[in-house]
């Protein structure tokens, strides 16, 4: 019996983000009330209050199920196991656009987080967010661009620091007008073409001469 409840509330809390997802994105963050959400939920109002304190702990706990695109980035692009890290660093990056556009709910929770809400009153703990967001991105793809520089893989002249603020503002970029417009671009065939082209400019000379050929063979 004990186990049965537990998994009733599981399963009532994840009705709960569920339909708070839904109507975040048909209402707006600031429009929406927990009274909407238990109606649309078909719970009470209490139930909301037995998981969550408020709102913004709702919306925070909504936000955590899923990882963001740019909080996905390059995990791994550090290991001194990684024959190529740009290489790494590019299935990340296409990773990353490829999974906004095939993943329907990651779609709806990364508009949500630009577009449907504002930094204000309770909400101001999702701007820290995105810079932690941030912050953590650029230091996982720097990792990977300095360990392909110890490998000789970066051109002499290019600074790790500034080329991953130039490639998270890239991806980041095309996330931000694609999913503001999706007739921008078509993200699912122009995403590789554009990584490839600003991680080919990043590579040593003979590296990329060796890719090149190795293509062609």
């Amino acid at each position: 019996m004990v186990r049965r409840t537990k998994e009733e509330a599981l399963e009532t809390r994840n009705r709960i983000l569920d339909t708070a997802e839904k109507v975040f994105h048909s209402k707006g963050v600031s429009r929406t009330s927990l009274a909407d959400i238990a109606i649309a939920a078909g719970v009470t109002r209490g139930a909301i209050y037995w998981h969550f304190k408020n709102k913004a702990d709702l919306f925070e706990a909504m936000m955590k199920r899923m990882k963001l695109p740019m909080e996905e980035m390059v995990e791994r692009a550090g290991s001194e196991a990684l024959a190529d890290p740009l290489d790494y660093v590019r299935q990340c990056s296409l990773a990353v656009l490829e999974r906004l556009t095939t993943d329907p709910q990651c779609r709806c929770v990364t508009e949500i987080s630009r577009y449907k809400v504002e930094y204000a009153d309770d909400m101001e703990s999702l701007r820290e967010r995105h810079i932690e967001c941030r912050t953590e991105a650029l230091t996982l793809i720097e990792r990977g661009l300095r360990n392909a520089a110890k490998k000789g893989m970066l051109a002499p002249n290019v600074d790790p620091h500034l080329a991953a603020i130039g490639l998270h503002a890239l991806v980041d970029g095309l996330i931000h007008n694609w999913i503001l417009d999706p007739s921008y671009i078509k993200l699912a065939k122009a995403a590789a073409p554009l990584i490839d082209g600003y991680l080919r400019g990043l590579r040593a000379v003979t590296v990329a001469r060796t890719a090149t050929t190795k293509k062609r063979a």
